[in-house]
């Protein structure tokens, strides 16, 4: 009898812990789509005399939406979709005249569910670069090929992004790479082909080589081998074919740099396209310019607290 009684009690022990244990679990609650989603846009500049705007190209973006916990914008200009978690985000359109962009909003509820929202706007950019457009491809109609610059001197730089005490953040302060620098081999067969069309219109880029060199730092963020080269395994946007702009550069080193002065202009590979030097998509294909010559390209690529300096060619060092 008493070893009845003892099964029955560790019985309903474990029934009142499975119960206990089911009343702690959270509730999600109903999965409903975000509703009453809206965008509005103030593009910089706007009055009576430019409708559009005031040529940068800026315009500043709200959305709203009952449900929603964050939201994504693709700007309809072949650039990046961009994760704004409070519905705030600032874009700047560099296709050069009035041009039309549809905008959409993805507002994003409890379990992902999106609902999304369009609207056309009209935006005026006057940011033109036609010479460094000439550098890079040879002119309407023309492709030019680029390789690392090797063989030179400073191929790649590492200084300090955020301004030092002494002022130092527009140069190669921490490190700068001899020729053929050792941990670098693998990367210096990289090619890259810049083509404009026979209107002028458009630029196109794309890398040859599926060659993607992941420095130390980002390297071990993700997990993968530091300083050495890989794939489409570690970043799989680095092929196909990816439209080019330009936008005024706006860091601190553009503002601040005069030995050399930087030249103010910031090219923008779309869909995650970078020149062999990968730190993430977001940042690798935002290459601001410091000098640009018919032969020769010198970069400078943000990484958080680090810049990287990227000397190009169209002289192949392996010849």
């Amino acid at each position: 009898m008493k070893n009845i009684k003892f099964k029955l009690g560790v019985f309903l022990t474990l029934v009142l812990l499975f119960s206990s244990c089911q009343d702690d679990e959270g509730v999600v609650g109903d999965i409903v789509a975000p509703s009453n989603v809206s965008m509005s846009a103030t593009i910089v500049g706007v009055d009576a005399n430019n409708p559009n705007g005031d040529g940068s190209g800026l315009v500043n973006f709200t959305a709203t939406a009952d449900g929603a916990i964050t939201y994504r914008y693709d700007f309809g200009d072949d650039s990046k979709v961009v994760s704004a978690p409070t519905g705030n985000v600032t874009h700047q359109f560099s296709l050069t005249g009035v041009n039309t962009y549809t905008v959409t909003v993805m507002a994003s509820g409890i379990g992902g569910i999106t609902t999304t929202y369009s609207m056309n706007i009209d935006v005026f950019s006057s940011f033109e670069d036609e010479e460094a457009k000439q550098f890079l491809t040879g002119g309407p109609g023309s492709s030019k090929t680029w390789y690392w610059a090797a063989d030179k001197l400073g191929n790649i730089g590492l200084g300090p992004n955020d301004v030092q005490s002494d002022g130092t953040h527009t140069w190669p302060y921490w490190f700068n790479a001899g020729p053929w620098w050792g941990d670098k081999l693998c990367m210096y067969n990289a090619e890259f082909v810049f083509t404009q069309s026979a209107d002028g219109k458009t630029i196109t880029f794309e890398q040859l080589k599926e060659i993607a060199y992941t420095p130390g730092g980002y390297a071990d963020a993700i997990g993968v081998a530091a300083n050495d080269c890989h794939g489409t395994e570690v970043a799989p946007t680095l092929v196909g074919v990816k439209t080019v702009t330009f936008t005024p550069s706006n860091s601190n080193a553009t503002k601040d740099g005069v030995d050399p002065e930087y030249r103010g202009t910031t090219i923008n590979i779309s869909d995650g396209g970078f020149m062999c030097w990968y730190v993430g998509e977001e940042l690798s294909g935002k290459l601001e310019i410091i000098t640009i010559t018919e032969s020769t390209l010198y970069v400078r690529i943000e990484e958080g607290a680090n810049a990287w300096y990227c000397m190009y060619q169209t002289d192949n060092p392996n010849d």
